[in-house]
């Protein structure tokens, strides 16, 4: 039984939209005094305080502030528990240090199962009397029990609803076919078998438009109504990249899991490279983080293998003929000729051949992936570390 969520997107009515306004308010309200609480005992008295601690303190805040009843005191609970996530995630180095939450930005509540009702059509949350208007592109799994819900409001002022169930998802078929994965700009992936999947550029493609509805943002009077117009404006030319954007990832990465038994793929540094000022833009466009995201995930589900290899790998450099490492390969060279062997190499595609060859040498789930070996039971990803080339599969 995995955890899998399903999201959809709602049109709430306007009491609705007031209720959520008012949902988003507090449960800010309480994130931020969570953590100027919890920021103000550690520097000031030298205590750590935990959820338990500032969930104590919730009756007398509701005393000191009554608007805090308006809401389903779960969800005030929630936002406790997230902050704690948030300062989990960064000590064990998942994340950055806890921020205050804005207004502007994408706002999003979460109700635990005691907080909403579903009767397997309609689901109704705490302190609402009718129903979501959930658009149901999809339906849930049979007898799905919700754990949790969560609402979302982004910033083109989109409302959506994800909705957390456990779901027998059944392993896709064992298959021989194994692949390396070569992430690039020009190429999003390229294939060990040879193959090229492009990058749309979606960014690139409005990236005049957005630059327009910019300007004119610029322009407006802060605190008007027509600044808040264009703000909406821009935020959904945003919305419109960022959704291509990820329907072109999902679509891809669920191609390569369902047709390949083992993936590997090497480990970008992506907060590092976007530091690069000349491919900052084209490095974000592409989206790699989410991509081999999707690809973990996805892996675990349908129990295929996911090897990463090491980032220090020098896998477009090296000859996957021969071996051979060339001191220099600058990006602008797409093809080079190995100067031991004299084999005419594609960058991309001997960088995936090399990917494959690597990730296939590692000491695996017990023992060595060679080829036309397949194994079932790798229900998770793999991490692992470079190797030598003296120790890659001999079948290679």
């Amino acid at each position: 039984m995995q955890k899998r969520a399903y999201k959809y997107r709602f049109y709430p009515t306007d009491e609705q939209k007031h209720h959520f306004a008012q949902t988003f308010g507090c449960n800010r309200f309480i994130y931020n005094w969570g953590l100027a609480t919890r920021k103000r005992a550690y520097f000031q008295e030298g205590r750590r305080l935990y959820y338990n601690d500032l969930a104590a303190m919730l009756p007398a805040l509701k005393q000191q502030y009554p608007w805090l009843a308006g809401v389903s005191s779960v969800t005030l609970q929630q936002s406790l528990r997230h902050l704690d996530r948030a300062f989990v995630n960064f000590f064990e180095g998942r994340a950055d240090y806890p921020t205050f939450k804005k207004k502007r930005n994408e706002q999003s509540v979460t109700y635990a199962s005691n907080a909403f009702q579903w009767d397997g059509q309609a689901l109704t949350l705490a302190k609402m009397d009718e129903p979501l208007n959930i658009v149901w592109h999809r339906p849930l799994p049979d007898g799905a029990k919700p754990s949790s819900v969560t609402v979302t409001k982004d910033s083109a002022d989109r409302y959506f609803v994800s909705i957390l169930v456990r779901e027998d998802i059944k392993p896709l078929p064992v298959t021989a076919n194994m692949v390396g994965l070569d992430l690039g700009i020009k190429s999003m992936v390229a294939l060990s078998t040879g193959e090229k999947i492009g990058n749309p550029r979606y960014f690139a493609k409005d990236e005049k438009k957005l630059a327009k509805a910019q300007r004119r943002h610029a322009r407006k009077k802060k605190g008007s109504k027509n600044r808040a117009k264009v703000r909406k404006k821009v935020a959904r030319i945003h919305a419109r990249i960022a959704d291509r954007r990820r329907d072109y990832q999902h679509k891809v990465s669920t191609r390569i899991v369902h047709e390949n038994q083992v993936m590997c793929a090497e480990t970008l540094a992506v907060k590092n490279m976007v530091q690069n000022p000349k491919l900052a833009k084209a490095i974000s466009d592409v989206g790699w983080g989410e991509f081999i995201r999707q690809l973990e995930y996805k892996a675990k589900w349908y129990s295929r293998i996911l090897v990463k290899i090491d980032r220090w790998f020098p896998s477009s450099k090296t000859c996957s003929a021969c071996g051979h490492v060339v001191d220099c390969l600058p990006l602008d060279i797409r093809e080079w000729v190995c100067p031991e062997c004299g084999v005419v190499h594609d960058r991309d595609v001997n960088a995936a051949l090399n990917i494959l060859a690597e990730g296939l040498s590692v000491n695996a789930c017990g023992g060595n992936v060679r080829r036309g070996e397949v194994r079932a039971s790798y229900a998770v990803p793999v991490e692992t570390g470079s190797a030598g080339r003296e120790a890659r599969s001999p079948a290679l």
